[in-house]
């Protein structure tokens, strides 16, 4: 067998490499959260080549971007047709550099097929993996409970359920507390939110968070934009839409096919417009437990292609919610509404009933305290230390 390029190096005489470290997130929750990540391990190790697939914040944080994740995340299997050949190509190239030049380390995140196939071709070029945020593989294929132990080295998750799921890991799984405890906060108070966007001092504002990906855009914002344009007529809510960074406005305005005329979109301080409003319609997906985590009611929403939500029904098995706020309290603390349930009418008529007190004091105080339930903040820098360790 050929010398790697690492030990041509070392016979050559040559210093010691610096290591390397490739890290995969193949949507916006990831990005986010391996930005955090990639942060933590160079401020410790600062010659530490990171690089993999990579969204706009974590080539923001250091990571040399082999792939965008934007360019190869799809929102389900019928999408997915988009952007396949890409998808595939990556992970080739990926793979070819794992058996070839072999790096220090793996780190996954979530990204459950793409990932998947990658610690096995890891695995069996011996090189050591770490999944962060893993799949949830508690809500659909729990045989893939056994197949991730036996590929991942470590398993850093962000749930306390989920320790409990891959006990049979032993002391190769860790539970590490949520990350997004470290990020939820606004930036400033109500009264400041509001007049930084130029709102009245009196607004009751209507977030609208449809979704991080083009796709959820398409399927989402037009019966949202419809039920906005109800309860602001009907009782006076302000809709503000949180753009997410995963997207542009031309973006918004391309795939929403719906006039926003009227319409207030806030770019950049989605927390401060959450934290500010009196209640929020949402994708579901990572804005479900961040709007918990500020506390801000909700309306849950979600819609997918035909063929996309066949293959769910088939696959999810062993949960009675969609939104995670309503996961991790085991009952439903948020209305949640699913493909063809998303409508104006549904979604006016929920949101209507969580302005009714007292349930919207005891939806505001049950979403509360499910910040308890995730640990202590300090996730990122945990796994850091759990990566460093492992290429010790």
């Amino acid at each position: 067998m050929s010398a790697t390029l690492t030990e041509r190096r070392h016979a050559a005489g040559a210093s010691p490499r610096r290591r390397r470290v490739i890290i995969v997130a193949g949507e916006a929750s990831g990005d986010l959260h391996g930005a955090d990540l990639a942060a933590q391990i160079l401020a410790r190790d600062p010659g530490c080549d990171v690089f993999g697939v990579a969204g706009e914040r974590m080539r923001a944080a250091g990571v040399r971007a082999l792939s965008r994740s934007e360019d190869i995340a799809a929102l389900g299997l019928a999408e997915l047709a988009s952007t396949i050949r890409r998808t595939l190509g990556v992970l080739g190239e990926l793979k070819s550099i794992v058996r070839q030049d072999r790096p220090d380390l793996v780190i996954l995140i979530d990204f459950a097929e793409f990932n998947m196939s990658l610690a096995r071709t890891a695995k069996q070029a011996g090189v050591p993996v770490l999944y962060y945020i893993t799949p949830q593989v508690w809500a659909w294929r729990r045989g893939r409970v056994a197949k991730i132990i036996e590929r991942v080295d470590r398993l850093a998750v962000v749930f306390p359920f989920e320790a409990e799921i891959y006990a049979a890991a032993g002391k190769r799984v860790t539970f590490v507390g949520h990350p997004l405890l470290d990020r939820i906060a606004p930036a400033q108070d109500r009264t400041a939110t509001l007049k930084r966007h130029g709102l009245s001092a009196h607004a009751r504002l209507l977030a609208l968070l449809p979704g991080s990906r083009r796709k959820e855009v398409r399927y989402l914002l037009p019966p949202m934009i419809e039920a906005a344009r109800v309860l602001e007529a009907d009782h006076g809510l302000t809709p503000v839409i949180a753009l997410a960074p995963t997207l542009t406005l031309e973006q918004l305005r391309a795939e929403g096919r719906v006039s926003l005329d009227g319409i207030r979109i806030v770019e950049g301080d989605t927390y401060s417009v959450v934290a500010a409003s009196e209640l929020a319609l949402t994708a579901s997906g990572t804005a479900t437990l961040e709007s918990a985590l500020l506390g801000c009611p909700m309306v849950v929403a979600y819609r997918m292609s035909l063929l996309t939500y066949a293959m769910a029904r088939v696959l999810v098995r062993g949960v009675d919610h969609i939104a995670m706020p309503n996961i991790l309290a085991g009952r439903q603390i948020v209305p949640e509404l699913i493909q063809r349930e998303v409508n104006v009418r549904n979604l006016v008529r929920a949101a209507e009933n969580l302005m009714v007190e007292p349930l919207r004091t005891e939806t505001r105080n049950a979403l509360l305290a499910l910040r308890e339930r995730l640990g202590e903040p300090g996730a990122a820098a945990r796994v850091a230390a759990i990566a460093l360790d492992m290429m010790a």
